[in-house]
C-alpha cells in the first residue's frame, strides 16, 4: 500500500495546470497554476512536437518530463479551454485545398477550409475564420469562413480583422438591433420622470473629445449663497457640483437581448479610425448620449464641497438634466483660460478644486504613471499622413478628477452598506505589487543610475513619483514609465476589494462610462438596490464573480485590438518613409539589437545586431547595454540615436531600424 501511495503522489506532481504561451518559432511556455510539491522556478518549456494542438493563450494540462540539468520540460497531455477559435488572415489555395493564413504571428499553422465552408470567399482575400476541428496534432486543423473582410492592405479590411481577432465584431445580431430600435422611438416617457431630482434648470455641460459621439457623463455647477433655500447658511460660499452619468440601465434590463449583448462585449473598442461599441448606436450615440439641449435621463453623485475640495454633504440617486453646453477638451481648455471665453468663472472654480483633489490623491500614495499617446491624422483611405502626439491638458485632468471622486464615493458607499448586511459589489481593485517585480523594477533603474529604495520589498509610491518628476521631458522618461506599469499587478474587476494601489484609493469600482463598459452597468443596477434599501445577497456572490473575471478578460482582448491597430498604422506610417532619417530613443536592448521609438511619432522598429556593422556586439545583460568589442561604444537605455527606416513588414506588423551616423 505504501508503495502505491507514493508512486500515486509522484504521478499527481508530474500533472499541473496552466496557460501555455507560444514564441513565433512555436515553443511552447506554461505558467503553472496549480503548483503542488515541485518547485518550478521558470515556465516550462513545451517543444513544438509536444503542443498536442495547443494554441497561445490555452489553458492545458501537462505532464513534467523527467527533471535534468537543464530547464524543466513537458508535453501537453490536454486542453482544458481554448483561448480563442477565430483567426483572421488570408485565404490561399494550393493542389485545390483552401487554408487560412492566420496574421497571429503566433499561430503555427494554417487552417484548412473546405469548399463547403468558404462562404463566398475567394483566394487572396482577408477573411475571418473560426476552428471547426482539430483532433490530430500532426494535420492541420479544419475552420470555416465567418466572414470576408476585403482586401489585404485596404483599412477597413485591416480594422475589422484586428477586431475580430479579439472577438469583437462591428455587426449586432438583428435581435439586439431590433430591441434598441424600439426603445429609441419610446423616447422619454412622462413616467420616466417620476422619482427623479431634476437638475434640468441647473447649469450642466459635457466635455468630451472632439469627435465623441457617446457622451457618457455631464458636470453640474452652482454656488450655494444665502438665499439658496435648499442648503443650510453654513454653506454659504460652497459649491454644489454634480456628476451625471447616462441612465443606460433603465434602458438595458438584465437579461434582454441587449442585455446579453452588452455583457457578452463587454466594452466598446476604440480602434485608430472607429469605435466598435458595446451597444447599438441607436442608444450609444442617440438616447443614452448626453447631447445638448436635450432631456436625459441620468444616474448622479452630488457633493457639497468647499474651496478646499472637501465633500460636506454627499447624495446619490436618479435624477433628469439637460445638458446646456457641450464643450470639446480644446474648447475647455481655452475657457479656463480666457476671461471672456464661456463658463470662465465656473471652469476656473472647478479646474481649481480637481487640482486639490489631485495633490490630495498624490498626498495619500497614488501614483503618476501618465503615458504619451499619439493621434493618427487619416486620409480619405484611411492611410496615415500624420502622427501627432495627445495633448493632455487642464480640461482633460478635470473631468478624469470628478469621474475618479464619482466612482470613489459610490464604491465607498455601497461597500460600507454592504459590510453591515453582506450584500455583493463589482470593485475595480489594483492590487499591491509583488516584492518580486519590485525588486526586479528597483534592479532595474539601479542599472540607469537611479538611487531607489526598497521598504518591505517595495519601492515607496513617493520615491516613484520623485522620479517619474526629475525624467519629464528626458530621453529616458518613456522607457522607464513602461518598466514601471509593467512591474505593477493589472486592475481588474472583482467582488473582492483589495483596493487600488495606483490611486490609493481603499474603495473604488467603475461608474461613470456605462455607455462603454458593462461593470459599470452592474455598478448603476447595484447603486438603485442599495438606494432602494434592497439587498443583493451572498447567494447571487458566484454571478457577479463570473461578471467580474468576464469583464476583466474583454478590457484586456479590447486593449489588445487598441494596441494592435495602432501599431499597424505605425508600421504603415514608416512603410511610405524606407531610407528616411528620424531621431529616435532606445526603448530596449537586447542581445539580438535595439529597439528604438522614433521621438515624435512613437514608432518602435528594431536595429538587428547584424544590422550593427561598426562593430562586434556583446549583450551585457546585467547594465542592459550592448558593448562593441573593439572600439568599446556602448548603448543604453534611454539614448538618444539617429535612424534610418531600413524596412517593413505589414503582416508582422514590424520595423526595421538602421543606425546612421
Amino acid at each position: 500500500m505504501k508503495k502505491e501511495h507514493k508512486k500515486e503522489i509522484r504521478k499527481i506532481d508530474k500533472i499541473m495546470k496552466g496557460i501555455i504561451s507560444i514564441t513565433s518559432k512555436g515553443t511552447g511556455y506554461v505558467r503553472i497554476l496549480n503548483k503542488v510539491s515541485i518547485e518550478v522556478s521558470k515556465d516550462p518549456e513545451i517543444n513544438f512536437k509536444d503542443l498536442n494542438t495547443a494554441l497561445h493563450g490555452d489553458t492545458v494540462e501537462i505532464i513534467l518530463n523527467k527533471k535534468g540539468h537543464g530547464r524543466l520540460t513537458a508535453k501537453v497531455s490536454k486542453i482544458i479551454s481554448r483561448a480563442k477559435i477565430g483567426f483572421s488572415g488570408v485565404l490561399e489555395k494550393e493542389n485545390d485545398k483552401y487554408f487560412l493564413k492566420p496574421d497571429d504571428t503566433k499561430m503555427y499553422t494554417d487552417i484548412l477550409i473546405l469548399e463547403k465552408f468558404l462562404n463566398s470567399a475567394k483566394p487572396g482575400q482577408k477573411v475571418y475564420a473560426e476552428i471547426t476541428s482539430w483532433k490530430d496534432s500532426q494535420k492541420r486543423p479544419e475552420g470555416k469562413i465567418i466572414k470576408v473582410l476585403g482586401q489585404p492592405g485596404e483599412n477597413n479590411a485591416e480594422m475589422y480583422a484586428i477586431a475580430m481577432e479579439k472577438g469583437f465584431n462591428s455587426d449586432f445580431p438583428q435581435k439586439v438591433e431590433e430591441e434598441a430600435r424600439k426603445i429609441k422611438n419610446l423616447s422619454i416617457k412622462d413616467e420616466d420622470y417620476k422619482n427623479r431630482c431634476d437638475f434640468r434648470k441647473t447649469l450642466t455641460f459635457t466635455i468630451d473629445p472632439e469627435d465623441a459621439k457617446d457622451f457618457d457623463d455631464a458636470i453640474s455647477f452652482k454656488e450655494i449663497n444665502g438665499n439658496d433655500p435648499s442648503y443650510a447658511k453654513a454653506m454659504e460660499g460652497m459649491y454644489e457640483i454634480g456628476i451625471h452619468i447616462a441612465d443606460v440601465s433603465h434602458y438595458v434590463k438584465t437579461g434582454s437581448e441587449l442585455d446579453r449583448e452588452a455583457k457578452n462585449r463587454g466594452t466598446s473598442v476604440y480602434l485608430v479610425d472607429r469605435t466598435i461599441p458595446m451597444l447599438p448606436e441607436t442608444l450609444s450615440n442617440d438616447l443614452c448620449s448626453l447631447m445638448p439641449n436635450k432631456d436625459r435621463l441620468t444616474m448622479s453623485t452630488v457633493f457639497i464641497i468647499d474651496k478646499n475640495a472637501q465633500i460636506k454633504k454627499e447624495w446619490y440617486g436618479r435624477t433628469v438634466i439637460h445638458s446646456q453646453k457641450r464643450f470639446s477638451y480644446k474648447e475647455a481648455e481655452e475657457s479656463i483660460k480666457k476671461n471672456e471665453a464661456p463658463l470662465h468663472k465656473e471652469l476656473s472654480i472647478l479646474n481649481n478644486l480637481a487640482k486639490k483633489l489631485t495633490t490630495e490623491r498624490f498626498v495619500n500614495g497614488a501614483i503618476s504613471l501618465e503615458q504619451e499617446e499619439v493621434k493618427f491624422v487619416l486620409d480619405k483611405n484611411g492611410v496615415p499622413i500624420k502622427i501627432i502626439k495627445k495633448e493632455r491638458g487642464d480640461s482633460n485632468k478635470l473631468i478624469e478628477e470628478f469621474m475618479l471622486l464619482a466612482n470613489k464615493k459610490v464604491a465607498e458607499t455601497i461597500s460600507k452598506g454592504t459590510k453591515k448586511d453582506g450584500g455583493v459589489f463589482v470593485y475595480r481593485i489594483h492590487d499591491n505589487p509583488s516584492k518580486e517585480k519590485m525588486t526586479d523594477l528597483a534592479f532595474f533603474l539601479r542599472g540607469l543610475g537611479h538611487k531607489i529604495s526598497l521598504v518591505d520589498g517595495v519601492i515607496p509610491t513617493k520615491e516613484i513619483n520623485t522620479l517619474l518628476k526629475s525624467l519629464e521631458g528626458k530621453s529616458e522618461e518613456g522607457t522607464v514609465n513602461r518598466a514601471i506599469i509593467r512591474s505593477m499587478a493589472k486592475a481588474i474587476y472583482s467582488t473582492k476589494n483589495v483596493g487600488h494601489y495606483g490611486l490609493a484609493f481603499p474603495y473604488y469600482a467603475h461608474f461613470t462610462s456605462p455607455i462603454r463598459r458593462y461593470p459599470d452597468i452592474v455598478v448603476h443596477r447595484l447603486l438603485t438596490d442599495y438606494l432602494n434599501k434592497s439587498k443583493v445577497g451572498k447567494e447571487k456572490l458566484n454571478i457577479y464573480e463570473e461578471i467580474s473575471r468576464h469583464a476583466s478578460e474583454r478590457e484586456k482582448y479590447a486593449s489588445d485590438a487598441e494596441r494592435a491597430s495602432i501599431k499597424y498604422k505605425q508600421v504603415e506610417y514608416m512603410s511610405s518613409r524606407i531610407s528616411q532619417t528620424f531621431k529616435g530613443t532606445i526603448s530596449g536592448v537586447t542581445e539580438w539589437g535595439l529597439y528604438v521609438e522614433e521621438i515624435e511619432t512613437k514608432c518602435e522598429g528594431l536595429i538587428r545586431v547584424k544590422d550593427m556593422g561598426d562593430d562586434f556586439y556583446i549583450f551585457n545583460e546585467k547594465k542592459l547595454e550592448l558593448v562593441g568589442q573593439k572600439k568599446k561604444k556602448k548603448y543604453h537605455l534611454g539614448d538618444n540615436v539617429t535612424i534610418k527606416v531600413k524596412n517593413v513588414d505589414l503582416e508582422r506588423k514590424t520595423i526595421d531600424y538602421i543606425l546612421t551616423t
